[in-house]
C-alpha cells in the first residue's frame, strides 16, 4: 500500500507543515482575520494531528509483525560522508509512533478550554513537538536521531515556560539544562563512533543498523555506554537524576504533563533498546548490577516520596519515576519477558499516566488548585469523574485486568530470572504504589468535604468524558488482550535478544566459570 509513498516522512513532517501553515497565515492576516485564526487554531491542529493518527493506524495495519526486518525504509543522501536521512521502523519503534499520534490530538482537544492566551502559538508549539517526537522513533541515523532527540527540548521548554504555572521559568530551565547536559556527552560519543567506524568498516557511517555490527573494544565501549546512559537516564528519568521531573510536571499545563509523561520519558527507554543493548552489549553486561540497583532504589524510594506529597501532580510525577524503574529493570534483564514487559510498561504508562494528568487537569480547571487537602467528597459531586479516576488509579497500582498489571508482572518475571532479589524489591514497590495511589484517591474522592467551594463543582463534560473514555478503553483492552502489543514486538525483541546473547556469550560463559 505504501510501496511508492514516503509514509514515514509524511507522518513525521505533516504536523510541522500544519504549524508552518498556521504561522504563515497568522503573519499575513490582518488583525480581525488573525483573531479568527487564533480561535480556529485548535481545530486546525486537531485536523492535522487526526490525519497523523489515521496514517499511523494504517502504518501499523500494514506492518508485518512476523519479521524483525526494518520496514517502510527511506534513505536519502543528506550530509555526505556516511550521514544519511534514514528512516524506518521495526516492532520496537512502530507502537511508540502510534502512541504519540494517539495522545497528541487528545492533548489538543483538552487544551481548547484550559489555555487562555496565545492559543495559536501554543498549537504551533504542539504540532512542532509532535513532529520531533515521531522523528525520534523513526530515525535510523545517529545524527538524525540526535537532532530529533535534542530538538524536542525546545517546544517543551516553551510550552512549560510560557503556559506553565507561577514558577514555570525555573522549571523550564531546570528541565532544559538537566536533559541538555547528558546529551552533550552523547554527542561526543556519537562523534567517536563515527570516526571509529571509518577505521573498522572502511568508511565512516552513522547508520544505526550498520553500527550494530561494529566491534568496539571493551575499554572505549565502557565510556561510550556511560555517555549514552547519561543522556537516556536523565530523559527517563532514573534516580538520582530525576529531580527535574516533579518541577516540570507541576508547572507544565495539563497537556504538557501528558506528553512529558506519556512520550518524552519513553525516549530514554527506547534509547536503551536501540543503542545500549545492540551497540554496547559487553558494557551492558558489565553495568547490569548498577542499573538493577538504581531501578530498585527508584521504585522504592520515589514511592515513599510520592506518599508524602501534597500536590496531586507531584505525586503522580514521582509515581512515574517509580514506574520507569520497572522499565529499566526489564530492559537490562535482557530476556524476552523483561524486554517485552518493559516495552509494554512504557506504552501502558503512557496511557495511564496521561489519563491521571488529564484527571488532575479536570478539577484544576474548575478549582485552580492541585492541593490534595483542598478536595474531598468528589464522588457525590462528580460520580463520572470518580469512576474514571478509580479505574486509572487501579491501573496505576497494577490491578489484574488492566494494562498496568501486564507490564509490571512481565518485567518482574524477567528480572527474577536474572536476580530474584531485584524482583523482590520491585514487588515491594508495587505494594508501596498501592499505598500512595489509594491514599490520593481516598482523600480526593471519598474524603470528607470541608470546602464549601466544592458545592458547585460540575462533573466532566462531553469532551472530557470522551478523552478519559478513550484512554480507559485501551487500558482495559490491553489488560485483557496484551497480545495486541506483544505480537507486534515479538520478532524484533527475539532478534535483539539473540544478537545480544551472541555478542556477550564469551562474557557470560566466563562469569559462569
Amino acid at each position: 500500500m505504501f510501496d511508492n509513498l514516503p509514509i514515514l516522512s509524511l507522518i513525521t513532517f505533516l504536523p510541522l507543515l500544519g504549524a508552518l501553515a498556521l504561522m504563515f497565515f497568522a503573519r499575513i492576516s490582518k488583525s480581525d482575520a488573525k483573531g479568527q485564526l487564533e480561535n480556529n487554531a485548535p481545530m486546525v491542529a486537531l485536523l492535522v494531528s487526526g490525519a497523523v493518527l489515521l496514517l499511523s493506524i494504517l502504518l501499523v495495519w500494514q506492518f508485518d509483525s512476523s519479521t524483525a526486518d526494518i520496514q517502510f525504509e527511506e534513505r536519502v543522501s543528506w550530509l555526505g560522508g556516511g550521514i544519511d536521512y534514514h528512516l524506518g521502523v521495526d516492532g520496537i519503534s512502530i507502537l511508540f509512533i502510534l502512541l504519540t499520534a494517539f495522545l497528541t490530538p487528545l492533548c489538543i482537544l483538552a487544551s481548547r478550554k484550559s489555555i487562555k492566551k496565545n492559543m495559536l502559538d501554543y498549537m504551533v508549539a504542539f504540532l512542532i513537538l509532535e513532529t520531533l517526537m515521531i522523528g525520534v522513533f523513526c530515525a535510523l541515523d545517529l545524527i538524525l536521531f540526535y537532532l530529533f532527540f535534542e530538538a524536542v527540548l525546545i517546544p517543551m521548554f516553551i510550552i512549560i515556560g510560557v503556559w506553565g504555572g507561577k514558577d514555570r521559568v525555573y522549571a523550564s530551565y531546570k528541565f532544559f539544562l538537566y536533559t541538555l547536559l547528558g546529551s552533550v556527552l552523547m554527542l561526543a560519543a556519537i562523534l567517536w563512533i563515527y570516526f571509529y567506524s571509518g577505521k573498522e568498516l572502511g568508511a565512516p557511517t552513522t547508520d544505526i543498523i550498520a553500527l550494530q555490527g561494529l566491534d568496539i573494544p571493551a575499554g572505549p565501549q565502557t565510556w561510550l555506554w556511560l555517555a549514552f546512559f547519561a543522556s537516556f537516564a536523565v530523559k527517563m528519568p532514573m534516580w538520582p537524576v530525576h529531580t527535574w521531573l516533579p518541577d516540570a510536571h507541576v508547572q507544565a499545563p495539563t497537556a504538557g504533563s501528558v506528553i512529558l509523561a506519556g512520550i518524552l520519558l519513553k525516549m530514554g527507554g527506547y534509547g536503551f533498546l536501540r543503542f545500549s543493548l545492540p551497540i554496547f552489549p559487553d558494557a551492558t553486561v558489565k553495568f547490569m548490577p548498577l542499573v538493577f540497583g538504581l531501578s530498585v532504589i527508584a521504585i522504592i524510594y520515589t514511592s515513599l516520596v510520592a506518599y508524602r506529597q501534597k500536590d496531586m501532580k507531584k505525586l503522580i510525577a514521582y509515581s512515574s519515576v517509580a514506574h520507569m524503574g520497572f522499565v529499566t529493570m526489564g530492559i537490562f534483564a535482557a530476556n524476552v519477558q523483561g524486554i517485552q514487559g518493559a516495552i509494554f510498561q512504557m506504552l501502558s504508562h503512557g496511557l495511564i499516566s496521561g489519563a491521571l494528568f488529564f484527571g488532575v487537569g479536570v478539577i484544576y480547571d474548575r478549582m485552580h488548585t492541585r492541593e490534595i487537602d483542598f478536595y474531598g467528597g468528589l464522588v457525590k459531586r462528580m460520580p463520572v469523574y470518580a469512576f474514571f479516576m478509580m479505574l486509572f488509579t487501579m491501573a496505576n497500582v497494577g490491578l489484574p485486568g488492566t494494562s498496568g498489571f501486564v507490564g509490571e508482572i512481565l518485567t518482574m518475571v524477567g528480572a527474577y530470572q536474572v536476580n530474584p532479589w531485584v524482583a523482590a524489591g520491585a514487588a515491594l514497590g508495587m505494594v508501596l504504589s498501592a499505598v500512595y495511589a489509594l491514599y490520593l484517591y481516598r482523600a480526593v474522592i471519598f474524603g470528607e468535604q470541608t470546602n464549601e467551594r466544592l458545592d458547585d463543582i460540575e462533573d466532566m463534560g462531553k469532551t472530557e468524558t470522551f478523552i478519559m473514555g478513550s484512554l480507559a478503553f485501551f487500558v482495559i483492552l490491553l489488560g485483557v488482550y496484551p497480545a495486541l502489543i506483544t505480537d507486534v514486538t515479538a520478532a524484533s525483541v527475539d532478534n535483539l535478544i539473540a544478537n545480544f546473547n551472541a555478542a556477550t556469550a564469551d562474557i557470560v560463559s566466563g562469569q559462569g566459570s
